[in-house]
C-alpha cells in the first residue's frame, strides 16, 4: 500500500509540473502569431489587395533599402572601425563571395556584426521581459527622438544631393561640422547633381501628394519611386552621366544571396555602442508604429514579443550578411494606403525583393546616387513633419514641449540613443519631482461629496415614477498607493434599475507612469456586466482599483460582455483629484472617452481644471454637441437624468 501510495503521489506530482499539451499550444501561437492568423486566411477576399500592396511595398524596399536610422548608427560603425581612407592600404583582389574585395567584405562584416550584436541585445530585453518598462518611452520622447535621427539622416545626404567630395564626419555635434564643412567648401557644390536633386524632391513630392488626394478615386497608386529610378538609370546611361558630369552612381551590385557565414564575432566588443543604439532606437521606433496600427485597428501589442521578433529578425540575416532593420513609417503608412488586409503583403514583398536581388539588381549600376538621396530624403518626410507636433504639445502641457524641444536637441548634437535616454531620465525627474506637491482629495471630502450626491438623489428622486429612477454607485477613491477601490452603493429610496451611473474619482496625477494601468482598469470596470442585486461586499471584492494610486503597468483583457445588462449606462469621472496631467495623459482620457462613446457609454467629466477642458478639447475630436464638462458630480448627474426625461419623451411621442 505504501509503494503504491508514492506511484500515486509521484503520478500527480508529475501531472502537475508537466504542461498541458494546450498550454504549449498557446505559448507557440502567441510567440509565433503567423500558426494562428494563416490557418483562418481568407484568399478570396484578402489575396488581391495584400498582392498588390506586397508589390508596392517591395518597390519601396528597392528604392530605400532599410530603416535609414539604424543604417545611419551602423555606418558610424563601419566607417570608425574600416575607413574609406584604408581602401588602398587593404588587397585589393576580388574574394570568393558574390565577388565582393576584400575591403568591402570587411566593412559589410562589420555591419553584419552590428546587426548580430544588436539582435542579442533585444533577445536578452525579451527574456529579461523588459517590454514592461515601454511605457517609460512617452509620445513627445519618441516623436523628439525620430525626428531628431531623421534629421541626422538627411544631413548624412546632403553631400550626395549636392555632388560634394566631403571625408565622413560623425561623434558628437558632427551634425554642425558637416553644415560648417558644406558651407565652407560651397564653391565645389556640383551644379548638375543640385539641379537633378531639385527636380527628383519636385516630382516625389507631387506626385505623393496626388496619389494621397486621389486614393480613393483609384484602385493603385503611381510608383513614383520606381519610375523616377527607372527613368533617372536610364538617362544616365543613355548621357553617360558618370563621365560626362562626373556624377556619382550607386555602382556594381552583386547578385544572389552569399551562402551563411557566421559575423566576425572578435570585433562585437567594438561595435557595442552601436549595437545598443541600434536595439534601442530600431525597438522604439517600431514599437511606436505598432502602438499607432494598434489604435487604428483595434488590437493589443505585447511589447516583450516584439523585443523577441526583431531580435530574431536581426541574428538570423546577420549571418547572411545583413545590416539591421527595423520598421520604417513610410513604408507603414504605404501598406495602409494601397490597402493590405493581413501579413501576407509583407510576405509577397520579399518575394519580390528576392527576384530582384537575384535577376534585377545589376541593373541599377547607373541609378546617380543624388536621385537615390532624394528618395530617401522624402521617404522621411513622414518623421520630418513631426514638427507640427510642437504646436499640439503647447497647447496641452508645456512642460512635454519643453521634453521635446530639450530631446530633439540631445539627438541632434550626440546621437539618437543618447537623445532617447535623456528625454526618458528628464521625463522620470520631471515627474518626480511633481508628485510630492500633488494633493489628493481626503477622506472627508470624500464622504461630504458622496453625502451631497445621495442628499440630492434622494430628494430629486422622492416624487419620481418608477420608470425613471436611477441607480448610482459611487466609488470614492483611497489615499495610499497600491491600495484596492472603496465601494460605496449610494441608492435613493423605492427605486428600480433604470439606468446605472458609475462615478469614479481620479484621486492621482495622471501622466505616463500610470497612465496604461488607469485605462486598463477604467476600461475592466466598463466591460463589467452590472448586477443591481448584487450585496456590497460583492461589489467590493470585484470592482479593480482604478484610481491611478498604483503606478506599475497593466495590460487590459477586455471582455466580450456589454457594459450593461438594461438600458445605456453612463460614467462620470471626477477629476477633482486630477492635480496634474501630462500629454500621456489626456491622450489616454481622449481616447478612452472616444472608446466608451463607441460601446454606447456616455462619459461626463466633473471638477475639471481649465486647463484640463482646454488640453483636452485641443487634443481630441470631442462631441461638441452636448456638455461633458461640470462643476460637480451632482451637475453631472442631473444633466444625465434630463437627458434620459427627453429620451423617454420622444420615445412616447413617437408612440
Amino acid at each position: 500500500m505504501t509503494g503504491a501510495k508514492r506511484k500515486k503521489r509521484s503520478v500527480l506530482w508529475g501531472k502537475m509540473h508537466t504542461p498541458h499539451r494546450e498550454d504549449i499550444k498557446q505559448w507557440c501561437k502567441r510567440r509565433l502569431p503567423i500558426l494562428e492568423w494563416a490557418p483562418q486566411y481568407n484568399l478570396k477576399e484578402n489575396l488581391l489587395p495584400d498582392t498588390v500592396s506586397g508589390i508596392m511595398l517591395a518597390v519601396q524596399q528597392v528604392a530605400q533599402g532599410t530603416f535609414a536610422l539604424t543604417s545611419l548608427i551602423s555606418a558610424n560603425a563601419v566607417e570608425r572601425l574600416v575607413p574609406q581612407s584604408s581602401r588602398n592600404l587593404t588587397t585589393q583582389s576580388n574574394s570568393s563571395v558574390l565577388g565582393l574585395s576584400e575591403f568591402e567584405l570587411q566593412r559589410i562584416g562589420v555591419a553584419a556584426a552590428v546587426s548580430f550584436l544588436g539582435g542579442v541585445i533585444q533577445l536578452v530585453m525579451f527574456v529579461l521581459q523588459l517590454g514592461s518598462a515601454t511605457f517609460l518611452l512617452t509620445e513627445p520622447v519618441i516623436s523628439a527622438m525620430t525626428t531628431g535621427a531623421a534629421t541626422h539622416v538627411v544631413t548624412s545626404q546632403v553631400k550626395y544631393l549636392l555632388g560634394i567630395k566631403m571625408p565622413y564626419i560623425s561623434g558628437p555635434l558632427g551634425f554642425f561640422y558637416i553644415y560648417a564643412y558644406v558651407f565652407e567648401n560651397i564653391k565645389s557644390v556640383q551644379l548638375e547633381a543640385l539641379l537633378l536633386s531639385l527636380l527628383s524632391i519636385i516630382v516625389l513630392v507631387l506626385v505623393k501628394e496626388l496619389n494621397e488626394q486621389f486614393k480613393r478615386k483609384i484602385k493603385v497608386v503611381l510608383p513614383v519611386d520606381l519610375v523616377l529610378i527607372i527613368a533617372a538609370s536610364f538617362a544616365c546611361y543613355c548621357t553617360n552621366m558618370e563621365n560626362t558630369y562626373g556624377l556619382e552612381v550607386v555602382g556594381h551590385i552583386p547578385n544572389g544571396i552569399p551562402p551563411p557565414r557566421a559575423p566576425p564575432m572578435n570585433i562585437l566588443s567594438a561595435v557595442l555602442t552601436e549595437a545598443f543604439g541600434v536595439a534601442l532606437v530600431g525597438y522604439v521606433a517600431s514599437l511606436a508604429l505598432a502602438q499607432g496600427s494598434a489604435k487604428k485597428f483595434k488590437y493589443s501589442v505585447d511589447d516583450n514579443q516584439e523585443f523577441l521578433a526583431h531580435g530574431l529578425s536581426n541574428v538570423i540575416p546577420s549571418f547572411l550578411f545583413c545590416i539591421p532593420s527595423a520598421a520604417a513609417m513610410g513604408r507603414t503608412a504605404g501598406l495602409y494606403s494601397t490597402g493590405a488586409k493581413t501579413q501576407v503583403a509583407c510576405l509577397i514583398s520579399c518575394m519580390f525583393v528576392l527576384i530582384v536581388i537575384y535577376a534585377i539588381g545589376p541593373l541599377l549600376y547607373w541609378l546617380p546616387m543624388c536621385v537615390l538621396a532624394s528618395i530617401i530624403v522624402v521617404g522621411l518626410k513622414g518623421m520630418l513633419i513631426q514638427f507640427r507636433d510642437l504646436k499640439k504639445y503647447w497647447n496641452v502641457d508645456k512642460i512635454d514641449w519643453g521634453i521635446w524641444i530639450s530631446t530633439y536637441i540631445f539627438t541632434i548634437c550626440f546621437a539618437a540613443n543618447v537623445g532617447l535616454l535623456f528625454g526618458v531620465i528628464c521625463t522620470i525627474a520631471i515627474v518626480l519631482g511633481r508628485f510630492p506637491r500633488a494633493k489628493t482629495l481626503s477622506i472627508i471630502d470624500m464622504k461630504e461629496m458622496e453625502l451631497k450626491v445621495k442628499t440630492e438623489m434622494h430628494d430629486s428622486t422622492e416624487n419620481w415614477p418608477p420608470s425613471k429612477r436611477t441607480n448610482v454607485k459611487v466609488f470614492p477613491g483611497s489615499l495610499k498607493t497600491g491600495s484596492n477601490i472603496r465601494s460605496l452603493s449610494v441608492t435613493p429610496r423605492r427605486m428600480e434599475t433604470s439606468q446605472q451611473i458609475k462615478i469614479i474619482s481620479i484621486n492621482n496625477p495622471l501622466v505616463f507612469l500610470n497612465a496604461k494601468k488607469f485605462s486598463a482598469d477604467l476600461m475592466k470596470i466598463i466591460l463589467k456586466e452590472s448586477d443591481s442585486n448584487q450585496p456590497l461586499d460583492d461589489v467590493s471584492k470585484c470592482e479593480q482599483n482604478t484610481l491611478l494610486s498604483s503606478l506599475s503597468n497593466g495590460n487590459c483583457n477586455e471582455e466580450a460582455s456589454q457594459p450593461c445588462s438594461s438600458e445605456k449606462c453612463s460614467l462620470v469621472l471626477n477629476c477633482s483629484g486630477l492635480t496634474f496631467y501630462d500629454y500621456t495623459g489626456v491622450s489616454t482620457l481622449v481616447e478612452l472617452y472616444l472608446d466608451c462613446k463607441s460601446r454606447s457609454v456616455d462619459v461626463f467629466l466633473a471638477n475639471c481644471t481649465a486647463s484640463l477642458i482646454k488640453a483636452m478639447t485641443y487634443y481630441g475630436d470631442l462631441d461638441t454637441e452636448k456638455p461633458i464638462f461640470f462643476d460637480s458630480v451632482p451637475a453631472a448627474i442631473s444633466i444625465i437624468q434630463s437627458n434620459k426625461n427627453l429620451s423617454k419623451a420622444s420615445d412616447n411621442s413617437e408612440v
